[in-house]
């Protein structure tokens, strides 16, 4: 059943329109229709994920005056991102007060939305935003921003067509667009990261990734264990915990947890915007250095696992070998056999643009950073070479020059662009500058391609500012 929304959030709404309207945005659209080989009208932006970057790219196009944009998600309306499945945390780990995908509008953010509902005391008296509530903001984000979001539609393939693309959609339909961009967020251009020794026939019955459904209530009673300390699996052993798993074991490779969180010192203005311009070694020495440091979880999550006293954490305890034994997995560390009913692996996402069947057709064609930076020896690392190597509009690169000109129309703006552009297309703090920067590059690619067209209108305008009648007596 649907509600009508509060009062606030009414005055919120006609406050929002209101600063469009002064604003006057969103623009006219300029960019002149393109007819696609069914005979419909082309997308100008095809953007491949409805979550937050996917909104927020959406709408910046929007007010910039691109109106063909589509957004192609295969999750429910209502269920885009990871904030309703695989994101277990309790709150976000971002701060309440920021911006998040407002892209300068005071009226869009979050904070503007839960006083609209429950008032300033109560902003005052809030902590961290809940997830779940963090969700709902997105949703009436999604409505307020009026784009066209196709849910239940995954894109099965990104094929070029000269100057389109044709996306193989999974529903067995066809669409067209000049600009497609990847906003596909963790593992937008690879997928989880699975150690070895975990068969890919045992997923679901005797081990999952922290990123999968799980079913928490069937753990209730069982020995879980749960490989790797960050966020997610943390947040992951505490789902269980607090399902009634009968035994938790965390199992940490290193020797102790890491304490600092040593990325807060990249988010700064300065580095939103300057990062894409740092010679590439600097670029690669600073993510390199936040990947060797890695990043604590979130103090909330330690202790929300801290509480139960069926839990343990085993420190210096890598997974050397997997076995089955009858219903359960042995894990052999080098602090012993492990023994478990249900394995969850919080081991994160890796970037491997081949692991992408969407892709397929242009992978090949993709510039990595490993074609184009050598770092030196002891800076080498296998896993962040293979990040792509974007241009200044978050745009695929060539391998090889000239061999794949569409690639400067195929745009990523996920995790995979960390490397590239700083962290400007999935957390929260910086995704509004991300996205902006996403949509002036595009508008200004579709200029350039349609030139000569902008030309020709130009050269028979013919409105009179001046009709000879302005002073009397003189010929003008």
């Amino acid at each position: 059943m649907k509600h009508d929304p509060a009062p606030g959030l009414i005055a919120l709404e006609s406050r929002l329109a209101e600063a469009l309207e002064r604003l006057q945005e969103p623009a006219p659209d300029w960019v002149p229709e393109t007819t696609a080989p069914d005979g419909r009208a082309a997308l100008d932006v095809a953007i491949l994920g409805a979550g937050m970057a996917g909104l927020a790219a959406g709408l910046a196009l929007r007010r910039e005056g691109v109106r063909r944009v589509a957004l192609f998600d295969p999750a429910p309306a209502g269920l885009e991102g990871p904030w309703a499945t695989y994101a277990r945390m309790r709150t976000l780990r971002s701060p309440k007060q920021l911006a998040g995908p407002a892209l300068g509008l005071d009226a869009l953010t979050f904070r503007a939305w839960f006083e609209a509902q429950h008032g300033a005391a109560a902003w005052e008296a809030l902590g961290k935003i809940p997830t779940g509530m963090w969700m709902d903001y997105l949703r009436w984000y999604r409505r307020v921003s009026g784009l066209d979001v196709r849910n239940g539609v995954g894109v099965a393939r990104i094929v070029p067509e000269g100057a389109l693309f044709r996306l193989a959609l999974a529903d067995g339909g066809v669409a067209f667009a000049r600009h497609v961009v990847l906003a596909t967020g963790r593992d937008g251009l690879g997928g989880p990261r699975i150690l070895d020794g975990f068969a890919p026939e045992w997923r679901g019955r005797f081990w999952a990734h922290s990123a999968d459904a799980v079913d928490f209530a069937a753990l209730a009673g069982r020995h879980v264990v749960v490989v790797g300390a960050g966020a997610s699996a943390f947040d992951n052993a505490a789902a269980a915990l607090e399902a009634g798993c009968g035994r938790m074991t965390m199992l940490l490779r290193r020797q102790a947890l890491p304490r600092v969180n040593s990325s807060k010192a990249l988010d700064s203005r300065g580095f939103w915007h300057g990062w894409f311009g740092l010679p590439a070694e600097w670029r690669w020495r600073l993510m390199l250095a936040v990947e060797r440091r890695q990043t604590p979880p979130p103090h909330e999550s330690v202790r929300r696992v801290a509480e139960h006293a069926n839990a343990t954490l085993l420190t210096g305890a890598g997974i050397e070998a997997v076995a089955r034994e009858g219903e359960a997995l042995v894990l052999t560390t080098p602090r012993g056999a492990v023994r478990a009913d249900f394995v969850i692996l919080g081991t994160g996402f890796l970037q491997d643009v081949t692991l992408r069947p969407e892709l397929a057709e242009v992978a090949g064609d993709i510039r990595l950073w490993r074609d184009a930076y050598a770092p030196p020896a002891e800076e080498r690392d296998e896993a962040l070479a293979l990040n792509p190597w974007l241009d200044e509009g978050f745009a695929f690169t060539e391998r090889v020059p000239g061999a794949a000109p569409h690639l400067a129309r195929l745009h990523c703006f996920n995790f995979a662009a960390t490397l590239s552009h700083g962290k400007v297309t999935g957390d929260v703090p910086a995704i509004s500058a991300g996205a902006q920067r996403l949509a002036q590059a595009v508008c200004a690619r579709l200029l350039a391609a349609d030139i000569a067209g902008h030309a020709e209108r130009h050269a028979a305008f013919d409105e009179p500012e001046i009709t000879g009648e302005e002073w009397p007596g003189v010929a003008l």
